[in-house]
């Protein structure tokens, strides 16, 4: 179990013996702060370590939290049962559902140029789709309220994934499996997580560009942001090195399912590989924001009720590709996401100025061991307050 305390800056514990020499008001201001900060951070550390502990806890976790300029790493368990190895925030995961992130980063990037509307339909840009999905909005799918049936939901992908659960399908076939549903309900009229949604999204994009997501991705997110350990694979295989994913049932050792199946059933959905690192740079330049103005960002927090999936810390509610969690610490903004093997949260204060990852290498849902989620949304919560409190 580790803790890594960033460097000493005028904010922090060490530098509280400099302060003496010049107002004791201040000394007490910095010795108070430096001692809720050890305590916040002592406080996560020891969840963290409740957690891998559980019996059906993760194998292990790993937690970024930085204030402005400063960061510290918090982890506990292994990235590896076979070898026990730390983990490291280098280390290769699936970003599952926190992927939609980066779809809506691109969707609003394009909506900032001008190439894309908030207010375009399905109808307009993607008229080869079902007509009875022509009324859906690009800011449908961006919140969730689009109606449209989840392709994952289909009985034929599930039993396709199940013969063949490493081929790679194409992203022109994910719709397919839901060309026959009708709208769930109205468009627009309430919120429903769905899969579909950005799936269109990344459609959207592709049709008014003439490019591939792939390279809306490069062009748009990955090279604005420098992230160059970031990916969507087509394949099952992960980058190396990578935190190991696994299963975990009643009477079994833990299964790895890290290459078990094929990114390409996520694609825009959750198909992206990335490193806790690279998530933390991403998602403090998402709240920034670099990708689109901060008209479109304007447009981008009107929030509805509505939880992530898993929901996340605090109370959730849904904006455009993105999630507030309000918490007794504060408020910030982001995205959760599970998979097969792995469980994600990434998020950052308006401006991304503070902002917390969080990498644990087991799915967890309200469904599959809630026990263990609720403990990790008490962890994530603690890692909001570390990321919040003063420096």
């Amino acid at each position: 179990m580790l803790a890594i305390a960033a460097a000493a800056t005028p904010g922090s514990a060490s530098a509280v013996h400099h302060a003496a020499r010049a107002r004791p008001d201040r000394v007490a201001a910095a010795q108070t702060t430096a001692s809720a900060r050890v305590t916040t951070g002592a406080a996560l550390q020891k969840a963290l370590n409740q957690l891998v502990a559980m019996p059906y806890g993760p194998p292990g976790v790993i937690v970024i939290v930085q204030h402005g300029g400063q960061s510290a790493v918090y982890q506990a368990g292994t990235a590896s049962v076979a070898d026990r190895r730390p983990l490291s925030t280098s280390d290769h995961a699936r970003l599952a559902t926190f992927a939609k992130t980066y779809s809506g980063a691109v969707a609003l990037s394009l909506v900032s140029s001008g190439k894309l509307r908030l207010s375009s339909t399905i109808g307009q840009i993607l008229p080869a789709l079902p007509r009875a999905w022509h009324p859906v909005t690009l800011q449908d799918v961006l919140q969730h309220r689009s109606g449209l049936p989840d392709y994952t939901r289909s009985k034929a992908l599930r039993e396709r994934l199940a013969r063949y659960p490493r081929a790679t399908i194409l992203p022109d076939q994910l719709l397919r499996y839901v060309f026959g549903k009708p709208l769930q309900f109205r468009p627009g009229s309430r919120y429903k997580y769905d899969n579909s949604d950005n799936v269109v999204a990344a459609m959207m994009a592709e049709a008014v560009t003439g490019r591939s997501y792939n390279l809306l991705l490069s062009t748009l997110v990955y090279q604005p942001a420098g992230l160059s350990q970031t990916s969507l694979p087509s394949g099952f295989r992960m980058p190396r090195p990578y935190l190991h994913g696994y299963q975990l049932e009643p009477g079994q050792p833990p299964e790895d399912v890290s290459e078990a199946l094929t990114a390409s059933a996520a694609w825009a959905s959750g198909g992206i590989v990335s490193t806790p690192a690279e998530m933390n740079t991403f998602i403090r330049d998402y709240l920034a924001p670099r990708f689109f103005t901060r008209q479109t960002q304007a447009a981008q927090l009107s929030f509805v009720p509505g939880n992530s999936s898993p929901p996340g810390p605090g109370t959730n509610s849904a904006g455009l590709a993105v999630f507030k969690y309000v918490t007794s610490c504060g408020t910030v903004y982001g995205h959760t996401g599970n998979t097969l093997g792995y469980t994600q949260f990434g998020a950052a204060t308006l401006g991304g100025g503070n902002s917390v990852t969080v990498t644990a290498n087991e799915q967890l849902s309200t469904t599959v061991h809630p026990d263990v989620l609720a403990v990790l949304r008490q962890a994530e919560q603690l890692a909001v307050c570390a990321a919040m409190a003063p420096r």
